[in-house]
C-alpha cells in the first residue's frame, strides 16, 4: 500500500536552547484516509508560521533518513487506522523521535502527542466511538532515556577543541613576537608557511590527542555515555577541524600586537562559534540567515560530523560532505592566514 509523508520544519523564531522549533517531521501514512489526512493537517496548522513543505518518504527511507538527520520526528500511521479508530480497536501511532537534540525532542514529543489526541478525538466523537481511540506509542532512538549529559559531555569536548586551538596558536605566534624570537626564525632558512604548520601541528596534536582521551576516559568510562560510531573516524575529523581553527588562531595573532589584544578579540569569536554552531543551540532553531551565515566556520560543520559519527554510527559515505567542507574551509583559512602573516612579517623587517 503507497505510504505518504510530510517534513515540516517549525521555527518559533526564538533561538532558545528548549525551544521545539524547525523540527524536521517526517510522518509516514499508509492510505489516504480522511482521518491521516486531517492529523497531518492539525499538525501543520498548529504551528501555521512553521511548516514550509509536504514530502513524501517510504518506509526503507525511515532509518536512512533519520540516521542522516533529515528528520527530527517521523511518525508511522497504520492502515485501516480511520476503521480501526471508528470501531474502537485502539489502533496504535508510533512516533520516532531523534533524542541527539534533548530539549526539542522531549518538547517536540509532547507537542506531537497532543495535536494527534486532539485530533483523533474529535473525529472518533463525530465518528460515535466512546473510548480514546489510540495509543501513542514514542520510540526514542540514539539517547532512549534523554540523558542530557549524553550530548552536553560530546559538545563540551568539541567546544574544547575549539577554544584551546585558536587560543593556543594566536597566543604561540604573539609570544615569538612579543620575546623578539620571531626575528631568529626569520634568519633560518624556514618559509612562513612553514612557522606556521609548526604552530598549528605543535598544538594541534596535543590538543587532540587530549580529546580523544577525555572521549575516553571521561565521556565513555566516566560518564558512561556510549559512544555508537567510531572514534578512529572522529578523531580523523578532529584532524581537519583542528586545522581549520588554528589556522583561526593565526589569523586572528595577524590583526593583534599584544597578549591582551588577542584575548580581546578572541573572546567574542568564541563566544559566536559555541553559541551558533549547534553545540549549545540546535542550528534549527536559528533564523535561515543566521544558518546559512554560520556555515562560512568549520564549528557547525564538525559538530554535525560528530552528532553523526558518535551518536549514529554514521560511516564515511554518510559524513564525507561534512568533511569535505571542513577541508574546503581549513585551506581557505590557512591560504588567508598565509598572506597576513607574511604582511606582518614585512612589517617587522
Amino acid at each position: 500500500m503507497r505510504s505518504k509523508a510530510f517534513a515540516s520544519p517549525w521555527s518559533c523564531g526564538v533561538p532558545r536552547k528548549r525551544e521545539a522549533s524547525c523540527l524536521a517531521l517526517g510522518p509516514r501514512l499508509r492510505g489516504n484516509e480522511r482521518i491521516t489526512n486531517s492529523t497531518t493537517a492539525a499538525s501543520r496548522n498548529s504551528h501555521p508560521c512553521c511548516i514550509e513543505a509536504i514530502f513524501e518518504i517510504a518506509a526503507t527511507e525511515i532509518g536512512p533518513s533519520m540516521d542522516a538527520s533529515r528528520y527530527v520526528f517521523v511518525i508511522e500511521i497504520p492502515p485501516k487506522f480511520e476503521q480501526d479508530v471508528i470501531s474502537n480497536r485502539y489502533p496504535s501511532i508510533q512516533i520516532n523521535m531523534d533524542a541527539t537534540a534533548v530539549a526539542q525532542a522531549g518538547n517536540g514529543a509532547a507537542y506531537l502527542q497532543q495535536i494527534i489526541n486532539q485530533e483523533v478525538q474529535a473525529y472518533a466523537t463525530r465518528a460515535g466511538a466512546v473510548n480514546p481511540p489510540v495509543n501513542l506509542a514514542v520510540r526514542v532512538v540514539f539517547n532512549p532515556n534523554l540523558k542530557s549529559e549524553w550530548f552536553n559531555s560530546v559538545m563540551q569536548v568539541i567546544n574544547n577543541i575549539t577554544m584551546l586551538s585558536i587560543i593556543l596558536t594566536g597566543a604561540a605566534l604573539i609570544r615569538e613576537r612579543e620575546h623578539g624570537t620571531i626575528e631568529h626564525l626569520l634568519a633560518m632558512p624556514v618559509t612562513p608557511s612553514e612557522i606556521m604548520l609548526a604552530k598549528i601541528w605543535a598544538n594541534g596534536l596535543v590538543i587532540l590527542v587530549a580529546a580523544i582521551l577525555s572521549m575516553k576516559f571521561v565521556v565513555q568510562l566516566w560518564l558512561q555515555v556510549p559512544i555508537a560510531g567510531s572514534l578512529v573516524l572522529f578523531l580523523a575529523g578532529a584532524c581537519v577541524y583542528a586545522f581549520s581553527v588554528t589556522s583561526m588562531g593565526i589569523l586572528l595573532a595577524t590583526y593583534t600586537t599584544s597578549m591582551g589584544q588577542f584575548g580581546l578579540l578572541v573572546i567574542p569569536v568564541l563566544v559566536i562559534l559555541q553559541m551558533l554552531s549547534g553545540s549549545a543551540t540546535p542550528m534549527e532553531t536559528m533564523p535561515v540567515w543566521l544558518q546559512d551565515g554560520m556555515q562560512i566556520f568549520p564549528t557547525p560543520h564538525f559538530v554535525s560530523f560528530a552528532q553523526a559519527v558518535l551518536y549514529r554510527a554514521a560511516g564515511i559515505d554518510i559524513v564525507w560532505p561534512e568533511l569535505l567542507i571542513m577541508a574546503i574551509i581549513s585551506a581557505m583559512y590557512f591560504a588567508i592566514s598565509g598572506v597576513r602573516f607574511r604582511r606582518t612579517l614585512v612589517v617587522l623587517q
